[in-house]
């Protein structure tokens, strides 16, 4: 018996060091990993933007008097010509305004015909000795005075007529209705803008940038406008206008592109894109995959020449796109390096390469 338990003790001693081996074989076990060889390439970070198709012109118009409107003739999205009646007002008190000037200027043609008579009398009897100077220069003085209330009879009598067509509000030119502050029934005050009409002719792309973003640009290039609903839909653009002011409340600048006439389309308001080329440099483009991290910095993961290693190196990034990484520095032509199995990687672990993705 104390035989058999001598033998037992000296085999646990005997396989104790074995299973201490093949712990610390286990731990420096070779991570698996897919790597690429890095390529510089021709990079340009393209500016995306959005925003609308707009007219070059609008213009707003408004009743240059005050009333009630009574009629209201065209809507939003409407297309009028110029001279076309959109509103009118309730004409009632400018009607009643030109009977009144019609009546006044009247009274003074009667009484500038009755003083012409009393002149011509006077005249007559001066030349004949009958009158005497003081009453025929008064006779003169009553045509004259009676002569200028006529013209300012007729003066007011005219601006009575202005008011009056001035209760029809007319289009000023050829284009389409694109806002209506008023409708029938309304009080409208005197340069209230109650419609705005977008002219017909050149359309402008209008984006709400931000002003960084132009910072990558050294001279203004042409803009590639595109139909939101419809990519392929698309037209070439200049920069034409650039606001010297930012928006307070959204820390954007505004920027027009003249597009011209372009496809029907791409009408009023059809939402659109702006695509810019920025600066063009050389880069490497790596997949998202192989971005780590070292001290809170961006970093990849570079297979050592020997193929056994890989150290964590820090790397400059250029941009972002949805599947991948513009590296601008710390990542050398030839290099490889690791897309898949980065997360497994420690410092000092070996790697064993089990397959590569083409550059």
């Amino acid at each position: 018996m104390k035989l058999l338990l001598t033998l037992i003790v000296a085999c646990s001693i005997v396989s104790s060091p074995t299973l201490a081996d093949d712990s610390s074989s286990a731990g420096s076990r070779a991570v698996a990993v897919r790597v690429t060889t890095a390529k510089l390439e021709p990079y340009a970070e393209t500016l995306i933007l959005t925003g609308e198709i707009r007219a070059r012109t609008s213009s707003q118009l408004s009743f240059r008097v005050s009333g009630r409107i009574a009629e209201r003739f065209v809507g939003v999205g409407d297309h009028v010509n110029a001279g076309d009646l959109l509103a009118r007002l309730d004409p009632s008190q400018q009607q009643a305004d030109v009977a009144n000037a019609e009546a006044a200027l009247a009274a003074a043609q009667a009484g500038a015909r009755q003083a012409v008579s009393a002149f011509d009398r006077q005249k007559s009897l001066l030349d004949k000795g009958f009158t005497t100077q003081s009453a025929f220069d008064a006779a003169m003085k009553a045509v004259r005075t009676t002569a200028g209330t006529v013209e300012s009879a007729q003066a007011a009598l005219d601006i009575a007529r202005a008011n009056l067509a001035y209760t029809e509000l007319r289009a000023d030119t050829d284009g389409a209705v694109t806002t209506r502050t008023a409708d029938a029934g309304e009080i409208a005050a005197a340069a209230r803008p109650i419609f705005v009409i977008a002219d017909d002719g050149p359309r402008d792309a209008v984006f709400d940038v931000y002003e960084q973003l132009f910072l990558s640009i050294s001279e203004l290039p042409e803009v590639t406008v595109g139909l939101v609903k419809d990519p392929s839909l698309t037209v070439s653009g200049k920069v034409r206008e650039i606001s010297p002011t930012v928006e307070t409340r959204t820390g954007t600048v505004r920027v027009k592109v003249d597009v011209g006439t372009p496809p029907a389309a791409m009408s009023l308001g059809a939402p659109v894109t702006g695509r810019i080329e920025g600066r063009k440099t050389s880069a490497v483009l790596l997949p998202a995959s192989a971005l780590a991290e070292k001290d809170g910095a961006a970093a990849v993961w570079v297979v050592a020449p020997d193929g056994k290693t890989a150290e964590r190196r820090p790397v400059g990034i250029l941009a972002y796109t949805t599947k991948d990484i513009v590296v601008e520095t710390g990542v050398a032509e030839g290099d490889r390096v690791v897309t898949d199995g980065v997360k497994l990687l420690r410092p000092g672990a070996t790697v064993e390469i089990v397959g590569e993705e083409a550059p």
